[in-house]
């Protein structure tokens, strides 16, 4: 193993993005090579992850809102790609490692035209936009799934099955067991939405839990996430149903949540299903409808077909349904203690290891042999950008 490169990850936007960024910079660190990071404004709103790191804030924005829109992002990524390719004047990086998102693509640009060698991780099941537009020319794909839409079959030689990486705190749980339950004790619930489309869940949740058999309901222990703007009504519902509950808008103790939950109700997000499965922890999923591609329904795809959880689709998920499948599951704690060694099966608890793996077998030649030309960036039409081509 060589040590003492340095590496530049591209990460911004939202926590499914950062996440994995920080576990791989965490990583790389401790094989004592040098990390900065690229971002935008929304991604270093993330505390902690990346103290001690530096980072360079860039401009980027999403190709929409029309022509004006356009001609305003696409001038956004080349300033951004200017400063990116400023600061590896200065770092020298052996390599580039983006997490997808457009906060990722001014640092890629300039990754390509600079001839400084590219990685793309993808956390969900179908390939991100970005990710598609340059997965030509990349030196390698790390995927979270073996089984990803949208990733063409001409890139299966450099496609590379990782895993997502998650938070050290999560991973731990791994060696902890699935806490214990019989058939009178307190049934511990975990509800987190994540940053967006949380409402559903407050809205069905709390009614679904109150339609549950009274001996069941009885023994319920609930922590809801919610919107700022849903916790009173949340509130108000537990309350009225008698079932213990904490609500809160952001729980900086997730990973000692998820440590004591006998049972998760979550949309599908990429860091979510790989923190239940390296955990080992059953759940009932509901794919948020308006995810790109429909990306979330792909995600809850492995660890369902693995009966680790139950995805109900979002047009489906009433209080009846919810309270349906919280019986068939709750009500034997065989059953369930099953369902969190399957969720557990389909973990990839070294994704973080096997990633940095893949970024240090990075020849860091491979930009001057001429590797990853043959297909030259563009943003399409398709993607919101009929403006213009953006290359490297």
């Amino acid at each position: 193993m060589s040590s003492g490169r340095r590496y530049v990850l591209a990460a911004g936007g939202t926590g499914g993005h950062m996440v994995p960024a920080a576990a791989l910079a965490a990583e790389l660190m401790r094989r004592g090579h040098k990390v900065a990071l690229v971002s935008d404004e929304r991604g270093v709103r993330f505390p902690d992850l990346f103290d001690g790191i530096e980072t360079r804030v860039v401009p980027a924005s999403r190709f929409a809102g029309g022509p004006i829109g356009w001609l305003r992002a696409a001038n956004a990524m080349r300033k951004g790609r200017a400063q990116a390719r400023a600061l590896y004047r200065e770092f020298r990086p052996s390599a580039v490692i983006a997490f997808g998102g457009y906060a990722s693509l001014p640092a890629l640009m300039a990754a390509f035209s600079a001839k400084v060698p590219a990685v793309i991780h993808e956390q969900n099941a179908v390939l991100g936009r970005v990710n598609r537009l340059v997965a030509g020319k990349v030196a390698a794909i790390a995927t979270s799934y073996a089984d990803v839409d949208r990733l063409k079959p001409k890139y299966e030689d450099r496609t590379h099955l990782v895993g997502n990486p998650v938070r050290q705190a999560v991973l731990d749980l791994r060696m902890k067991p699935y806490p214990a339950l019989d058939e009178d004790g307190i049934f511990r619930v975990l509800v987190t939405g994540g940053s967006q489309g949380a409402s559903i869940l407050s809205q069905v949740v709390p009614d679904g839990l109150a339609l549950l058999p009274v001996h069941f309901r009885r023994r319920l222990q609930v922590t809801h996430q919610a919107r700022v703007e849903d916790i009173d009504e949340v509130r108000r519902k537990y309350a009225e149903h008698a079932i213990p509950a904490e609500i809160a808008t952001y729980l900086p103790d997730l990973p000692e949540r998820l440590a004591w939950s006998h049972l998760v109700i979550a949309r599908a997000g990429a860091s979510t299903i790989a923190e239940l499965t390296a955990a080992g922890r059953p759940a009932i999923l509901v794919p948020l409808p308006s995810a790109t591609d429909d990306h979330q329904t792909a995600n809850a795809r492995e660890i369902s077909e693995a009966g680790g959880a139950r995805a109900i689709p979002q047009r489906s998920f009433t209080a009846q349904e919810l309270a349906k499948q919280m019986q068939k599951l709750g009500l034997d704690p065989a059953a369930l203690a099953n369902a969190a060694a399957c969720a557990r099966s389909v973990g990839r608890p070294d994704a973080a290891r096997d990633l940095a793996d893949l970024v240090e077998s990075i020849d860091a030649d491979w930009a001057s042999a001429g590797m990853g030309r043959a297909e030259p960036v563009q943003v399409t039409q398709s993607d919101g950008a009929a403006y213009a081509k953006v290359r490297a």
